[in-house]
């Protein structure tokens, strides 16, 4: 009988070996992005597709393959080569960079079968060309040997349909790279043949002076994030991996390769989120995920206002002590209603000491004042953010400490210090944010959280991430050139929480509880950075006193009313500066430039204005100031504009380690 199954399986095999044609009979994979600028060619070495990408008449990555270790391969036939197939259409995400977004690329598949003894493993590589980068995966289907039918994957041996990935980038020359270094500053820059080990991405490269390139991936469904590796000397990066366990989603991630004439052209982008499915209608985001400008409790502590050190003379009586507490919150949330705020973070040992296993995220000490804060903010429009650490993450029933946090009505959670593997964090990131999506709540991961990889396409509710130096945690390495590298290589990821936005700039230690030095920026810069930094809630981390001394920054600050319109960064240099233009959802237009440790003055580019006359608000950094002296001085300033294609520059000044707020409005409007 097993002879017999074995003849069978042959001659069925024999019968689908005519269609796999051989190697010599296949034309190349040759094509062209929508708008003919990057030309994407495919081959077969030894059965395994090599790519070689070209940019504006520039080779990037030459020879570079696709391919994976295992024993899948070594019974494997090519089938077919497909033809090329245009996409046009159009994403209109709930919150972004832009209302509308093009979604267009042309794509193509070369497809293997590895033939077994009963059944058929297809292997089809597919190769996606934007106009702003190229993408490709492997997805993994199983066929019957004796009716091609197609099958669960479940039922084969691991080593059939493991996928080790080893693909490799190789770039066609010696360019210059900066990549994301964890909770530290940046690496880079660095020529290629100069980096050496493991590097994690985003790493983001310039080729020359008008082509810059980004390496990243999305659509990370299950295994370990991206991890590249080179030897010093090369310009070679491979994959570093485990086996993708390819049993449940049968595909692995995408592999992006971005690309723009400026690194701009790179933050602007949206190919990371395309590469992501359309959000699941059944859980309704529109109805209850709000974007916006939020509060933090966790740098108010130990605030005093007035401050005696600031207000001689003053009464210790009057002077208000802020505090992890809830006469604190009723302040905040009061302060965010009066600016249009969305919302509060309640941040770490709200239920207790956030690393003790017996502190209970539902019954802990301030379990009833949070839900009086909850219920008061509700009143006032102001969601309220709460702190979950992943032990009581872990040590608690998860989606009922969710579904609790729905019942009191909180807007979202900050989940903390998850542990485990890489892989295990993604699986449980993504089972985290599903769950909140399941109970309406809005998710910030923190703490060296997995890399995003465009899940706010899918999963709304993920507003943001650490995926930073957040600006307030740790001074050993944050200077003004962090956030000049950050903006071009960690925010390409995705949506960023950096904190941004503290106002109390006085030298020395502050009053402070936990992390008490003093802030290496400006004013201005603070205001800047909150507005730069793309996130769908940014959160800023001081009291309302501060703020309020500076009115026309906080204007600046209140009038970020997302979701955006649209977005642009019409200026900048990877670790120097960057010009940001963003439209908000009431139509004003906002400026904000920041710069690295140099001081300088810049011409920004308004042709983005429309017909019209309008006034811009300028808040600069005033003379004098120095982000490791004088920091607290602005100077503001109104300039009379006129829009169109032909509006003149708007110049400019910035301290160094500062910036500049420009908030742009109708001429007619007083």
């Amino acid at each position: 009988m097993r002879i017999r199954q074995i003849l069978l399986a042959i001659l069925a095999l024999l019968a689908l070996l005519p269609a796999a044609a051989s190697r010599s009979k296949y034309k190349p994979l040759d094509f062209r992005s929508p708008d003919g600028k990057a030309q994407l060619c495919v081959t077969l070495d030894d059965d395994v597709p090599t790519y070689s990408l070209t940019v504006d008449g520039v080779c990037v990555l030459r020879d570079s393959r696709v391919e994976f270790d295992s024993l899948s391969h070594r019974n494997k036939r090519g089938l077919e080569v497909s033809k090329v197939e245009e996409h046009r259409g159009e994403w209109r995400p709930l919150w972004g960079k832009r209302a509308v977004v093009r979604d267009d690329y042309n794509e193509a598949s070369i497809t293997f079968l590895h033939l077994g003894v009963d059944f058929a493993l297809r292997y089809i590589y597919t190769f996606r060309l934007y106009d702003d980068g190229m993408a490709w995966r492997c997805e993994v289907t199983r066929s019957s040997a004796f009716t091609g039918e197609s099958c669960s994957l479940s039922g084969i041996r691991r080593s059939f349909f493991g996928l080790r990935d080893v693909s490799t980038f190789n770039f066609a020359d010696d360019f210059t790279a900066w990549y994301y270094n964890g909770e530290y500053h940046n690496i880079g820059p660095e020529r290629l043949s100069e980096s050496e080990g493991d590097r994690r991405p985003v790493m983001t490269v310039k080729a020359n002076d008008h082509l810059y390139l980004a390496l990243h991936e999305a659509l990370l469904l299950e295994g370990k994030p991206l991890l590249l590796h080179t030897e010093k000397g090369s310009t070679s990066f491979r994959v570093v991996n485990d086996a993708a366990e390819t049993g449940r989603v049968g595909a692995t991630p995408w592999r992006v390769v971005m690309f723009g004439s400026t690194p701009g052209e790179l933050v602007d982008s949206h190919i990371i989120e395309l590469l992501n499915p359309a959000p699941d209608p059944q859980y309704d985001f529109a109805s209850w995920v709000r974007p916006g400008v939020n509060l933090w409790d966790w740098r108010i502590d130990g605030a005093l206002w007035p401050d005696p050190a600031i207000h001689k003379g003053v009464d210790e009586a009057d002077v208000f002590h802020y505090g992890m507490n809830y006469d604190s919150w009723v302040r905040m949330v009061d302060f965010a209603a009066e600016q249009g705020f969305t919302g509060l973070v309640l941040d770490a040992n709200w239920y207790g000491p956030e690393f003790e296993k017996d502190s209970d995220p539902i019954t802990g000490e301030k379990a009833r004042d949070v839900q009086r804060i909850i219920q008061y903010g509700k009143e006032r429009g102001v969601g309220l953010w709460l702190y979950l650490n992943d032990v009581a993450g872990t040590n608690y029933p998860i989606e009922e400490t969710l579904a609790q946090y729905e019942t009191w009505g909180a807007a979202g959670v900050k989940y903390g210090f998850m542990e485990g593997t890489m892989t295990e964090r993604n699986e449980k990131t993504m089972r985290i944010t599903e769950l909140c999506a399941k109970h309406h709540l809005c998710v910030d991961f923190h703490d060296n959280p997995v890399h995003p990889w465009g899940q706010a396409r899918t999963w709304p509710n993920a507003l943001t991430r650490e995926y930073c130096q957040a600006q307030l945690d740790a001074h050993r390495t944050y200077e003004p050139k962090t956030f000049m590298t950050s903006v071009f290589v960690n925010m390409l990821a995705g949506p960023l929480d950096m904190n941004n936005g503290f106002f109390d700039l006085r030298p020395g230690v502050t009053t402070r509880v936990d992390n008490n030095q003093e802030v290496h920026s400006t004013v201005c810069a603070e205001a800047a950075r909150v507005f730069i930094t793309y996130s769908g809630a940014d959160v800023m981390p001081y009291i309302p006193e501060y703020y309020r001394q500076y009115p026309h920054l906080l204007k600046f600050l209140s009038a970020q009313k997302q979701p955006w319109l649209e977005s642009r960064t019409l200026d900048g240099s990877i670790g120097e500066y960057i010009v940001m233009m963003r439209q908000a959802r009431d139509g004003r237009f906002l400026v904000a430039a920041a710069t690295n440790e140099e001081g300088r003055t810049i011409d920004v580019d308004l042709s983005f204005l429309p017909k019209g006359k309008f006034v811009a608000e300028i808040c600069e950094d005033a003379p004098g100031v120095h982000y490791l002296g004088k920091r607290d001085a602005m100077s503001y300033r109104e300039v009379e504009l006129r829009g169109g294609r032909k509006t003149a520059p708007l110049r400019l000044t910035m301290a160094p380690g500062g910036g500049a707020c420009v908030y742009i409005r109708p001429a007619a409007e007083k």
